[in-house]
């Protein structure tokens, strides 16, 4: 026992073996003298039944003073249940992000973590994810552990990703690159995702806090190109062209598919023929970005479909170059079509975007195009486009049509497009009036 001052801290010897010299005026604190020569400060507690020494500090770093401030206040916090010790040892084997990546995406895996919806991610999802875990995530924060994050964590992590820290071009295969590039939407989305892990973190209780929640995040760019009616008749033109190539015919019904329905590249790529509901003027979509779908159809495009079919298939709608598979490089085909016309840099989601804008500009409502193209609106889109099927269907065959007959440079679109808004509604109400006894029920069930 001795007074713990820094004249006697500074006087002891470096001794055979580790010693231990105790505070006489403050029971638990003390100093371990190593025969290293190094000095640190500790304090020494009993809790559950055993003897606990947890470690303040080195002498030089820490005065006998201040550690022994120090050691009133893990005193105090023992006097009230805690056990500093044993709240170190776990907080050195807590988890680095990396490992707990490698447990969210093993939960993916097996259908534990829910998307939109709430149903399990896809396996699509799944695969973006992982490429976005192993080529941001991992790189800037997979050794830092996940009780240690801060927001100032996630702010710089913004900021490497904004910038481009991330970005690189390497050969993955024989035939593949990985491309990685930085920029704000990049940046967005990846934490975005990095939120959702550490909100996994804590629903398993690893963490209090998601370090993500109140971080502000970079604004992800809104794609508002859209085809004018001359670019649809260019669009055409190129088509008409392609057409004459038998190695793009595939290619090129998908586009046309895409153009006349507003359906996502994915959802035409792997159509199959039993969901085509030709006779409902509607595609049964099994499954989709929200789940299973139903997308009302143009008369353009049951016509396509039925040019189309093969008897008793129910494979693919467009068959790939392997048997049995789907045109999965419809992408590069598109951009190799395009390149070097005045539709560059048009993609498939161009096509979509300018559906749902033609529909717009004709007049259609919010909820009628949000059916059309099968985007999520909670269940008021699900209970919609059941009860008001014909309306719909009607609403699709407008904006097909009109399209269609763009693509094949139809001049006598422009008579509803000219109008103003009310007239457009008021004259597709009545070219429907008119027809509904003729044409509409020809195309579904009575």
């Amino acid at each position: 026992m001795a007074n713990l001052t820094k004249r006697f801290v500074d006087a002891i010897e470096t001794p055979a073996r580790d010693a231990f010299h105790w505070d006489d005026e403050f029971p638990g604190f003390g100093l371990r003298a190593f025969k290293s020569g190094k000095r640190s400060y500790l304090v020494q507690y009993r809790a559950a039944g055993r003897t606990r020494r947890y470690t303040i500090g080195l002498h030089g770093v820490w005065t006998p003073e201040t550690a022994r401030r120090e050691a009133k206040i893990l005193l105090g916090r023992i006097a009230h249940g805690e056990n500093p010790s044993e709240e170190k040892r776990l907080d050195a084997k807590s988890i680095t992000l990396k490992e707990l990546c490698d447990r969210y995406l093993e939960d993916a895996d097996n259908g534990l973590i829910l998307g939109k919806g709430r149903r399990p991610k896809k396996a699509s999802t799944i695969d973006i994810d992982r490429s976005r875990i192993r080529r941001h995530i991992i790189p800037l924060l997979g050794a830092r552990r996940v009780k240690e994050l801060a927001s100032t964590d996630i702010v710089k992590f913004i900021r490497d990703v904004t910038s481009g820290k991330t970005k690189l071009n390497i050969k993955t295969k024989a035939r593949g690159r990985a491309i990685v590039r930085g920029g704000a939407g990049t940046a967005a989305r990846a934490v975005g995702l990095l939120g959702g892990i550490l909100s996994y973190a804590r629903e398993n209780g690893v963490i209090e806090k998601n370090a993500v929640h109140g971080v502000r995040k970079p604004a992800d760019a809104v794609r508002k190109r859209r085809l004018s009616e001359q670019e649809y008749r260019v669009l055409g033109e190129i088509l008409a062209k392609a057409e004459a190539d038998e190695q793009l015919h595939e290619a090129v019904c998908i586009c046309r598919l895409i153009a006349l329905s507003g359906c996502r590249r994915g959802e035409i790529i792997f159509l199959k023929w039993p969901e085509c509901d030709t006779d409902g003027s509607c595609l049964r979509l099994a499954d989709s970005k929200e789940g299973a779908s139903i997308r009302p159809i143009g008369l353009s495009v049951v016509n396509l479909l039925e040019d189309l079919r093969v008897s008793d298939s129910d494979g693919y709608v467009i068959a790939g170059s392997v048997e049995g598979g789907a045109l999965v490089g419809f992408p590069k085909i598109l951009k190799r079509m395009l390149k070097e016309t005045p539709l560059a840099g048009v993609t498939a989601h161009v096509l979509r975007h300018s559906f749902a804008s033609l529909a717009d500009d004709l007049g259609f409502t919010e909820a009628t195009v949000a059916a059309l193209i099968g985007h999520s609106r909670g269940t008021t889109t699900s209970k919609y486009i059941h009860s008001v099927d014909t309306s719909l269907i009607m609403a699709a065959d407008a904006v097909a049509g009109h399209i269609d007959g763009l693509l094949k440079n139809v001049e006598m679109t422009r008579k509803v497009y000219s109008l103003d808004r009310a007239a457009r509604q008021a004259a597709i109400a009545r070219l429907y009036a008119e027809a509904e006894n003729d044409r509409v029920p020809e195309r579904r069930p009575t």
